[in-house]
């Protein structure tokens, strides 16, 4: 399985930016966005099954979408109302039938 991941930067806050995790070798039926802030743990997001049906973190809500397109195996998150808080590594993660796996992550990175 690979998982490549694109679409980190820097914004300002109350901007936007959109992740996109490509992923390839397997079906995956969860894929799902994880973040680490420096100096704490690593947290879910959001993350969207194979039918669509989705679960947001309470921090994210009415900000952040999730959404997946299975032609492509590909993951985005539309991140919205950014605040300085949400700056982060932003982590995709799938799971398969055969196991579970890590992109290497994109830093995000919003400006007060």
């Amino acid at each position: 399985v690979q998982l490549v991941e694109s679409g980190g930067g820097l914004v300002q806050a109350g901007g936007s930016l959109r992740l996109s995790c490509a992923a390839s070798g397997s079906i995956f039926r969860t894929m799902a966005w994880y973040r680490r802030a420096l100096g704490k743990q690593r947290e879910l997001v959001a993350r969207v099954i194979y039918s669509g049906s989705t679960n947001y973190a309470d921090f994210v809500k009415g900000r952040f979408t999730i959404s997946r397109d299975n032609a492509k195996n590909t993951v985005y998150l539309q991140m919205n109302s950014l605040k300085p808080e949400d700056t982060a590594v932003y982590y995709c993660y799938v799971e398969t039938t055969v196991g579970n796996y890590w992109g290497q992550g994109t830093q995000v990175t919003v400006s007060s």
